[in-house]
């Protein structure tokens, strides 16, 4: 077991899901993570895998057939197997995004409708805010729900419903997915632009193309790194749905139950970043033990070795701070400070660690053979995922001046 990235006062439930899911990692994800990377191939058997886990329901209430685990046992579950491959961790990351919302914001109904399904990984959640215009800047999306005096019938019986129209972009899980929460504008006469958003909750056919009459998913967006998780686009045109699909029933909520939801996304992307930066320290200290030059081993010569402690070092002051953030979020506070902190300091130093690994490797680092080379490409999505580190600096540089008002 690494000496690095040790949490303090965990349960011993706790610890044997780690230990679970640790085992699960080394004997189905790392073996395969690079064959099945290269040929962008989404990871079926492990996701089965961590179907008969339970992992799919950690976060659900018991009372919804999950598991009941807190934020923080997710995050570390997230960190052990975004270190064997990050891509599989996308997977899980937007369903418990939308877990936690439906959890956290959902009607009754909405949360006996979806949440069992969820927790048996039988029905696998999306997340769509981004568009191809907007991305941090949540409040210029032009998709569009306008409500319809006579519509589609709904489970509760009035009618009512909606038309969507617009197109959204960078949907992880888009295509696999069969429940997406999308965030739309709708009109509900505020003068504040962020109280004219809803947040519907759409079924769909998992696949590519027509998957519902109006609803379009194209196909898998190419990308550099982040294989075998599909990223898509999704297109509404003349998309009718039933008001009852609105996420807690009441229109012009939908910027703040995302942003709650993105708070946990944030406090992922900073354990996948944990996990990928031990990974890539794991490969350089093991290879810098291994090559020779100029007669001894290299990590027998200073400039690597002090390379190795400074790696080291990131690795262990970001897993701290995600460590953090999650709790704090456990325990009901207010965490964009924390989870801001944690996603920007555990990317930016993933990055550094990675390139660090990459430069110990030298020129076999360049080569597909290596499996540096598969993190190096994966790196950098993280620096950009759930906010850019300039969105969470200006979140920690808003949350400083509120806590430090003259």
């Amino acid at each position: 077991m690494s000496r690095l990235q040790q949490t303090e006062g965990l349960t011993d439930i706790q610890e044997e899901i780690l230990k679970t899911v640790r085992a699960f990692v080394e004997s189905e994800i790392l073996p395969v993570a690079t064959e099945l990377e290269h040929k962008d191939e989404y990871p079926t058997k492990i996701v089965e895998g961590l179907k008969e886990l339970g992992l799919f329901g950690l976060m659900i209430p018991e009372e919804y057939g999950g598991l009941g685990e807190s934020l923080l046992t997710y995050a570390l579950c997230v960190e052990e197997i975004a270190r064997g491959w990050m891509s599989v961790s996308g997977i899980i990351n937007t369903h418990f995004i939308v877990a936690y919302m439906l959890l956290q914001h959902g009607t009754d109904e909405q949360k006996q409708k979806y949440l069992p399904r969820m927790a048996t990984g039988d029905v696998r959640g999306a997340f769509s805010m981004s568009e191809p215009g907007c991305g941090s800047d949540v409040a210029a999306i032009k998709t569009k729900a306008t409500k319809n005096k006579q519509g589609k019938e709904s489970e509760g019986g009035g009618g009512e419903s909606y038309t969507i129209n617009g197109q959204k972009m960078w949907l992880t899980n888009g295509g696999s997915a069969n429940l997406v929460a999308v965030l739309t504008k709708t009109d509900e006469g505020s003068d504040s632009v962020y109280k004219n958003m809803t947040t519907f909750l759409v079924e769909k056919e998992p696949g590519f193309g027509e998957v519902d009459k109006g609803l379009t998913v194209p196909g898998k967006i190419e990308k550099m790194g982040y294989k075998g998780v599909d990223t898509t686009e999704l297109i509404f045109d003349g998309y009718e749905i039933a008001a009852d699909q609105v996420l807690g029933g009441v229109p012009g909520k939908g910027f703040y139950q995302m942003m709650d939801g993105v708070e946990v996304g944030r406090v992922n992307v900073a354990a996948r970043g944990c996990g990928v930066a031990r990974r890539a320290f794991e490969l350089g200290i093991s290879y810098a033990q291994q090559r020779e030059a100029f007669g001894k081993k290299i990590a027998e010569h200073q400039a690597v070795l002090f390379r190795l402690a400074d790696m080291a070092v990131k690795v262990e002051a970001a897993h701290e701070l995600m460590v953090k953030a999650a709790r704090k979020k456990d325990s009901g506070s207010r965490n964009d400070f924390e989870a801001g902190v944690a996603k920007y300091l555990a990317s930016e130093y993933c990055s550094q660690v990675v390139e660090d690994s990459f430069r110990i490797h030298g020129g076999y680092g360049f080569s597909k053979e290596y499996e540096i080379e598969r993190l190096y490409r994966e790196a950098p999505m993280l620096l950009i995922g759930e906010g850019t580190a300039d969105i969470q600096r200006m979140i920690i540089g808003r949350r400083l001046l509120e806590d430090y008002k003259l």
